[in-house]
């Protein structure tokens, strides 16, 4: 018996040594509380896509009648999508390689696409943030860099290529990306925005260092502030000139385009890659959930989030469209007027925007000659309206053209691109989740690692 109780004392002993407990694994981390999760999964879903792809899409598709398939493809597939992935990431408690290889170890490559998926956008959306960090910067100079044109070396007259297109792309064209001419053409590294991406990585770090511990609060600001934003913006876009033709163009849904199949293709492809499904974000968030956590409740609410935020923003959105086509189809007119008025020597003011057709009219009756002659433009209001603009040049030109007409411009530039990054910096919780939980889980790092350590070497890797 007391040879019994030497060997139980001895084991025990064994178990109280530092070096023994270095070797049991630390146990999975859970959410502080249920907000946290929340705002961490809306601030996922909810981002720059809903700002830029979704307003392109309606404007693509006939405004308001990209609606109807959008939201027939959040019910059939966004909502039980997101609850599938919600369930087996909070029932397995494991990343998207545990989760799959646990279902059947034939889906592991499932899990591994899915974090190379997620490294793949994680690059693409930190890029992203650097454009918007490079335009954060220069939001404080008076006037704003994409105001006016720049000038010649001799300061006689604005530079050519500005002038021929417009302050707001030159900046982007040539001051941001400075592109070259053609693919065939190589160009070197832009400095400005090498050092925009160390800090694009470095913030994206400090917010993640230590997991959910440190993302979950980060997202009462990322996840928050940009409905702050947008409705600061709603307010301000709305008193922009023909800002009433860009809403009626978006609200006036072309009913016979939902006839053509790749509307409702694309509305599949925007409820999927607006919900961040398929890359393994949502099983690593809900991973951290207790077992008997409601994730059935969790889908639809966040879901739901997601979708009347793009149609939310896309009100702004499309005021500022409409300012922008009118803005271009009035300076149109003003170009076609002063070549009328020259031409025929006509008193000022005797040729207006409103009687330029008469004007026209009667010009051309009594000397069509002279009028073929002059280089008239066709000025078209829905034209402009129908000239979609995607992706960066809806954010980084006719969103920049809008706030040099707007009270305060640098306040607009700040709040804007403050927004912008919130919206990219939330997203990049998702996807530097999506890579480093399966990591964890495959236990590839030592248990002796801390946080820190695993997380940067993680992001060093990106």
């Amino acid at each position: 018996m007391s040879e019994i109780e030497s060997h139980h004392q001895t084991d025990v002993l064994r178990l109280d040594r530092p070096e023994s407990k270095a070797n049991v694994p630390p146990a999975r981390s859970q959410w502080t509380n249920r907000i946290d999760y929340l705002l961490i999964m809306v601030g996922f879903a909810v981002g720059i896509g809903n700002i830029w792809r979704f307003p392109f899409l309606c404007q693509t598709y006939g405004g308001g009648a990209f609606l109807i398939p959008y939201c027939i493809a959040l019910v059939f597939e966004g909502i039980p999508l997101m609850y599938v992935e919600l369930s087996i990431g909070q029932r397995l408690r494991s990343g998207s390689i545990g989760v799959w290889s646990t279902i059947h170890p034939c889906f592991i490559g499932i899990g591994i696409s899915a974090m190379f998926t997620a490294f793949t956008i994680g690059l693409f959306y930190n890029v992203i943030i650097t454009w918007v960090i490079w335009y954060f910067m220069n939001s404080f100079q008076q006037p704003l860099p994409w105001q006016y044109c720049p000038l010649t070396e001799n300061r006689t007259e604005m530079v050519r290529e500005c002038a021929e297109s417009s302050p707001t792309a030159y900046f982007w064209y040539r001051e941001t990306l400075n592109v070259t001419t053609s693919l065939e053409e190589g160009g070197g590294l832009q400095w400005w925005l090498v050092v925009c991406l160390c800090l694009a990585w470095i913030i994206v770090y400090i917010c993640t260092s230590r997991g959910i511990e440190t993302s979950g609060k980060a997202a009462y600001v990322t996840a928050t502030f940009p409905y702050v934003v947008l409705f600061c913006f709603l307010i301000g876009s709305l008193t922009l000139e023909g800002a009433t033709n860009g809403l009626v163009y978006l609200f006036t849904p072309d009913v016979e385009i939902l006839k053509n199949p790749k509307v409702w293709m694309d509305a599949a492809t925007q409820i999927f890659f607006s919900l961040g499904l398929g890359v393994g974000s949502l099983i690593a968030f809900s991973s951290y959930n207790p077992i008997k956590n409601d994730c059935e409740k969790d889908a639809v609410v966040v879901s739901l989030i997601n979708s009347a935020t793009s149609i939310f923003a896309s009100i702004p959105v499309f005021a500022i469209l409409g300012f922008k086509a009118t803005m271009n189809f009035n300076t149109c007119m003003d170009r076609n007027v002063l070549l009328l008025i020259n031409e025929f020597d006509a008193a000022e003011g005797s040729v207006t925007r409103e009687s330029y057709s008469d004007q026209l009219n009667i010009y051309n009756q009594s000397y069509p000659h002279r009028v073929s002659l002059l280089d008239l433009m066709e000025c078209n209001l829905d034209d402009n309206l129908n000239e979609a603009a995607s992706g960066t040049g809806l954010v980084f030109i006719a969103f920049t053209q809008a706030m040099v007409n707007m009270p305060v411009p640098q306040l607009w530039a700040i709040l804007f691109f403050t927004m912008l990054f919130m919206l990219g910096l939330s997203s990049m919780f998702g996807y530097i989740e999506a890579l480093l939980t399966p990591l964890l889980d495959l236990k590839i790092f030592p248990h002796s690692w801390p946080k820190e350590a695993v997380q940067g070497s993680t992001i060093c890797s990106a």
